[in-house]
């Protein structure tokens, strides 16, 4: 758990943990509009999560949010959302404490950098925390058609693949592998427009990806399976995430 006087402030926006009711179900409407569902969104995994606030310092309003899993061994396994679509118990035995984020929501229409800055910056101080090896997630594209992803799938597949030595393995019954979509000479400026912002935060981290991508009919979305080492992080960029936190 994170002590309230850790959480950091980027600009004008804070990250503050969920605590009441009210706070869930301010969390659940935002995912509603995020991922344009036509109910607040609300699922089992809810309730063995820590949930996030980033809020607008100015208005108060609550523009970002997302939720965490500390997934300790091979028995946390059942509190993974991600395992209901990848095996990735070799991971969860053979490296040791993940952390998983997932409903990542920022308010649609909303450009500015220093939301995602400020997500990073709570979820760097959880990691630290915890001591945890690596950070999961299933990464989201809008809807489930792939067409419009072509470029960033083949940038996916020649650039960022999870290694072998992660023994990833599908659990999900509908998925697109990458070498469906690969274009030959693909534009890389116009698949990193394609990718979520989010996605992109991973892969300049070093994050790697799944081989395929899932389609999720209940979220309306086609999500890939993400993971960031925590040694593969450039101290650069560790020394700036965690001055977020100071």
């Amino acid at each position: 758990m994170l002590e309230q006087n850790s959480f950091p402030t980027q600009g004008r926006y804070h990250v503050r943990q969920a605590r009441t009711g009210d706070d869930i179900a301010t969390a659940r409407a935002l995912r509603q509009r995020g991922f344009a569902l036509a109910a607040p969104d609300a699922d089992i995994f809810d309730e063995t999560c820590l949930h996030m606030l980033v809020q607008d310092c100015q208005t108060g309003t609550v523009v970002c949010c997302f939720r965490l899993c500390v997934l300790r061994g091979p028995a946390d396994i059942d509190r993974s959302y991600c395992a209901q679509f990848y095996d990735f118990g070799h991971l969860l035995s053979e490296v040791g404490p993940l952390v998983e984020m997932g409903r990542f929501c920022v308010e649609p229409g909303l450009r500015d950098a220093d939301i995602l800055r400020t997500a990073w910056g709570a979820l760097t101080r959880l990691v630290d925390d915890v001591g945890a090896r690596m950070l999961i997630g299933c990464s989201s594209f809008a809807g489930t058609d792939p067409e419009p992803y072509r470029g960033a799938f083949a940038e996916l597949a020649a650039r960022h693949l999870a290694p072998k030595s992660w023994n990833l393995m599908t659990t999900a019954l509908r998925t697109i592998p990458y070498v469906q979509n690969h274009e030959q000479g693909h534009d890389e400026a116009r698949a990193q427009v394609q990718m979520p912002p989010l996605l992109r935060s991973y892969l300049a981290m070093g994050g790697k990806v799944s081989d395929h991508a899932v389609i999720d009919q209940h979220m309306d979305t086609l999500h890939v399976f993400t993971g960031l080492e925590i040694s593969a992080i450039p101290e650069s960029r560790k020394r700036l995430l965690r001055a977020l936190v100071r």
